[in-house]
């Protein structure tokens, strides 16, 4: 495999497959111990911010959160 005048590589295949590494898909390059590698950069935080903002309000009660807590304990 050969780096292009701009500094690109083609990312074989079947590694793309592999890693899920789709057209967007953010990575990041970092050095260890004279080996450079290719990380796949997760976000999970955009996604939990995203089910948050879905669910936030969504639990409708009458329900004090003292009687909820009692309820979810099993207390009497």
């Amino acid at each position: 495999m050969r780096i292009t005048s701009k500094g690109q590589v083609t990312i074989p295949l079947p590694f793309r497959e592999r890693f899920g590494l789709h057209p967007g898909t953010e990575i990041t390059f970092t050095a260890e111990h004279g080996q450079l590698f290719i990380r796949h950069q997760k976000h999970s935080g955009d996604d939990f911010d995203k089910w948050l903002a879905q669910a936030t309000g969504s639990a409708n009660t009458d329900q004090t959160t003292d009687e909820i807590m009692a309820e979810t304990r099993g207390e009497d």
